[in-house]
């Protein structure tokens, strides 16, 4: 399939052959879904902890003996039912990632950049040139491709120039090639990729 390049001085460049496979997959719903939670699920930190009674420091003498004194029995002085006892079943640091395979991960890229394509919210440019670190230079970039600001942009290599011009840009962000997901992707409303990214894209998601 082919996809026109924009030039970045606002004129429409030629037509670039993209990869059927990267832009022409199925719709796999439930593969994107699984993707976006296991990422989700990978970026919590589990760390919520609690001591249960062996953790709690003391209590190892029985309180008072078994019989006799007309009280309760009782162990141990770190029992969940005593003050400064230890907590019934108590929280521990966990891992919450989920693991998706390779090649499904790879499939459900493929499907959310052809879903984007096929809605017609997907725009190529030879490449993002900004004139200064300057939110003003962004903006006036995008006029002269005269196209709306997209909410995300995929490039190849780190631009620092051109994340300090769009750090103040609400709803934008900028990625690599090499580090965008699933959950990017169907959070974006539209994606502006450079020509080099879409190459590093086919290299990666073959």
């Amino acid at each position: 399939m082919e996809m026109t390049v924009l030039s970045h001085a606002g004129k429409a460049g030629e037509n670039r052959v993209v990869s059927d496979r990267l832009f022409d997959a199925a719709y796999n719903e439930a593969l994107i879904h699984q993707s976006v939670t296991a990422y989700l699920a990978g970026a919590r930190q589990g760390t919520k902890a609690q001591k249960n009674r062996s953790a709690c420091r003391g209590g190892g003498a029985k309180p008072w003996r078994q019989k006799g004194t007309g009280r309760a029995r009782a162990g141990t002085s770190r029992s969940p039912l005593w003050r400064s006892g230890g907590v019934t079943f108590a929280a521990s640091p966990r891992d919450y990632t989920k693991k998706v395979n390779r090649k499904a991960h790879a499939a459900a890229m493929r499907s959310a950049l052809s879903e984007l394509h096929r809605q017609s919210r997907i725009q190529i440019v030879d490449e993002v040139a900004v004139a200064a670190p300057k939110t003003k230079s962004y903006l006036a970039y995008m006029d002269t491709l005269s196209i709306e600001s997209p909410s995300l942009i995929v490039v190849a290599h780190e631009d620092v120039d051109l994340f300090l011009a769009t750090r103040n840009v609400p709803n934008l962000a900028v990625t690599l090639a090499a580090e965008l997901t699933v959950v990017e992707l169907v959070s974006a409303q539209s994606v502006l990729f450079t020509a080099e990214a879409i190459t590093q894209l086919e290299e990666r998601l073959g």
